[in-house]
C-alpha cells in the first residue's frame, strides 16, 4: 500500500473547492444556482474527506508496522497533503460563500438567516485549521522520509507539486481569515519552495524526456536489471551468491544477487 490510494479520493475534494469558487461567482446574479452548487459542493466534500481520513489511518499503520516505500515511489509520502490541503481550503471557501448566500436565499428558515451562514462560516474555519495542523504533521513525516533516502528522478516527482500547492492555498486562506502576519510569511515561504520545485521538476522532466530515460515503470526497470544480472550469472561472468532458499533469487526482495554485482 502507498499513499497513491488517495489519488482517486482527492478528486471530489478538489471538485468541492472548485464548486465553492463557482458558487461565489454566481451569488449575486444567480443565487438559486449558487445555492445548488454550494449544497453539491458540501456533499462532495463529505464524500471525499472522511474517506481520505480512513485511508490515512490505514497508511499510517502501514508505515508504523512496515518500512518506508521503495526509493522509486518515496515521493508518494507527500500525497497526504493533497486531500488535507484541498479539504481545508475548500471548507473555508464553502463557509465563506454560505455566510453571504444563505441570507439571500432564505435557506434554513428555522434559524435566523445571518446566524445560519455565520455558523457554517465559523465551523468551516475551525475544521480547516484542524486539517491544516494534521497536514503539517504529514509534511514533517514526508520531509523526514526523503532526507533519509536517496531516490532517482522519475514522473513521481510531480507528486511534490500538487499536494504542496493545495497546502499553500490552505495556508494562504488561513492568513486571510485570521488575519495573521505569521501565516502570511509562511505562505510566502511555502510558495517560493513550490515554485522552485515546479521549475526543477519541469526542467528535469524535459531533460529526461529528450534523453528517453523518463517514461518507464520502476517495476519494469527492476525486472530488466534482474534479467541482466541473471544473464551475467548464467554466462559465468560472476558467481551466484547462495541465498537461504538455495538459489540466487531472493524471494523476499525479488532481486537477483550475484557475487561482484
Amino acid at each position: 500500500m502507498t499513499a497513491a490510494w488517495l489519488l482517486p479520493i482527492v478528486s471530489p475534494i478538489v471538485a468541492a473547492a472548485s464548486g465553492a469558487l463557482v458558487a461565489g461567482a454566481m451569488t449575486e446574479n444567480h443565487p438559486s444556482h449558487a445555492l445548488w452548487t454550494l449544497v453539491t459542493s458540501y456533499v462532495l466534500w463529505g464524500c471525499g474527506v472522511p474517506l481520505a481520513m480512513v485511508v490515512l489511518v490505514m497508511y499510517f499503520q502501514r508505515l508504523a508496522l512496515h518500512h518506508l516505500p521503495t526509493p522509486e515511489v518515496i515521493v508518494s509520502v507527500f500525497l497526504p497533503l493533497g486531500p488535507l490541503g484541498s479539504g481545508a481550503f475548500g471548507i473555508m471557501k464553502l463557509g465563506e460563500v454560505a455566510n453571504v448566500l444563505l441570507p439571500i436565499t432564505g435557506t434554513l428558515p428555522a434559524v435566523k438567516d445571518a446566524m445560519a451562514g455565520g455558523i457554517l462560516y465559523i465551523l468551516g474555519f475551525a475544521v480547516a485549521l484542524v486539517m491544516w495542523g494534521f497536514a503539517l504533521v504529514w509534511l514533517f513525516f514526508a520531509v523526514a522520509s526523503i532526507t533519509r533516502t536517496r531516490f532517482p528522478f522519475n514522473m513521481g516527482f510531480w507528486g511534490f507539486v500538487f499536494p504542496g500547492g493545495v497546502f499553500v492555498l490552505a495556508t494562504n486562506q488561513i492568513s486571510k481569515e485570521l488575519p495573521s502576519g505569521f501565516f502570511k510569511v509562511l505562505t510566502m515561504i511555502f510558495t517560493m519552495i513550490i515554485v522552485l520545485l515546479w521549475i526543477f521538476v519541469s526542467v528535469r522532466t524535459i531533460e529526461k524526456t529528450l534523453t528517453g530515460k523518463l517514461i518507464f515503470s520502476p517495476c519494469v526497470q527492476q525486472y530488466q536489471e534482474n534479467r541482466i544480472k541473471m544473464t551475467r550469472c548464467t554466462s559465468g561472468e560472476v558467481d551466484i551468491v547462495s541465498s537461504p532458499n538455495g538459489c540466487g533469487n531472493s524471494a523476499t526482495r525479488g532481486e537477483i544477487t550475484c557475487a561482484g554485482l
